[in-house]
């Protein structure tokens, strides 16, 4: 299989493990208890989870960074020292966790220090003056949402528990998988953003501290969930504006081109796998790659590729909705490959 992996998708295939979407430190992908209660309340305390939160990233600014670290940092420097004025308060709200760390500051000075022209150094110190109010208001608009991505995302969770009990069971039953599928569904498309992203991880890191690790497996239910949701949203999209491409402004044509895409039995086949439940993704590789003569592990690994080409890299770099899917995808190529 290393035959079809470009060099852009090569780094998401070796990095180290960008989100919490199917294994943490305190829980393996093996490890499963076997059940829990629901508490009468959901909420977790936000201000807990943000010195939490803060602790953690306090103790990750410690370490020197990666290689892969430093290249996401410069690509995301040089686009805000570029941008106008108006542009940093979204830019910045994509990639909140990159921008807003301590390395990314001293990045940015440290990028100035080497500079050799005086239009990028009075660039660099332009941003990391405007940097500041920025990731303030940034902070402050993120603040006012977040009681909302609450309500959303214990909407999910709360699909996760038995219905005649109130109980979790962990692993999940299909139903329940199913359940919590149908609730993310019913959230508006534009809620499945980053603050809906970082309540999840905020959660799933308060259950880990807590020794939670049920809860630590639905919330990663609800990543992995999300993660097939968005990708399948996101290809549908794509196959729609290569179709609108190759067409011109025919939208009828263009419909076509997209409806042919879509029919492959590559694509096809994929498309089933993003809305499955991952746990059945070994069986349903096994039994369908060997039993159905159109689709070959050659074939939904190019399509897997393409779709990480076309759509993973098209996030913004370091945001979570790109590690969240990069991981997701990923994690589906290493099953395909098991299978040579």
């Amino acid at each position: 299989m290393k035959s079809f992996i470009t060099p852009a998708v090569l780094a998401l295939i070796i990095a180290p493990q960008w989100s919490n979407a199917f294994c943490t430190p305190q829980l393996s992908c093996k490890s499963r208890p076997t059940a829990f209660h629901s508490k009468e309340s959901f909420v977790v305390s936000m201000s807990e989870d943000d010195d939490n939160e803060r602790q953690s990233r306090l103790e990750g600014n410690r370490r020197e960074p990666t290689v892969q670290e430093i290249s996401i940092m410069d690509d995301m420097i040089t686009k805000l020292m570029n941008a106008k004025p108006y542009e940093l308060p979204n830019a910045v709200s994509k990639a909140i966790r990159v921008v807003s760390s301590p390395q990314f500051f001293m990045r940015v000075a440290e990028r100035a220090d080497v500079a050799t022209e005086e239009e990028e150094k009075e660039k660099l110190s332009v941003l990391a003056s405007n940097l500041v109010a920025t990731i303030e208001a940034v902070v402050s608009t993120t603040e006012d949402r977040m009681d909302e991505r609450a309500q959303e995302v214990e909407s999910v969770v709360k699909a996760a528990a038995e219905p005649d009990s109130g109980e979790f069971l962990v692993p999940l039953t299909r139903d329940r998988v199913e359940a919590m599928r149908d609730a993310l569904n019913e959230l508006d498309e534009s809620s499945l953003d980053e603050v809906f992203l970082t309540t999840v991880d905020a959660w799933m890191n308060k259950s880990q501290q807590d020794g939670m690790d049920g809860m630590v497996t639905i919330m990663q239910k609800v990543l992995q969930i999300y993660a097939g949701t968005a990708v399948v949203r996101a290809r549908a999209q794509l196959q729609a504006n290569v179709g609108a491409a190759v067409s011109g402004k025919d939208q009828n044509q263009a419909d076509e081109v997209a409806e042919v895409e879509s029919i492959k039995p590559a694509a096809r086949f994929l498309d089933k796998m993003l809305v499955m439940d991952t746990e059945l993704w070994d069986y349903a590789l096994k039994n369908d790659l060997e039993n159905e003569t159109d689709v070959k592990a050659k074939s939904v690994m190019a399509e897997v590729q393409k779709t990480i080409e076309g759509v993973v890299l098209g996030l913004e770099n370091g945001s979570m909705a790109q590690r969240v899917q990069a991981e997701y995808l990923r994690e589906l190529m290493v099953r395909i490959e098991a299978l040579e």
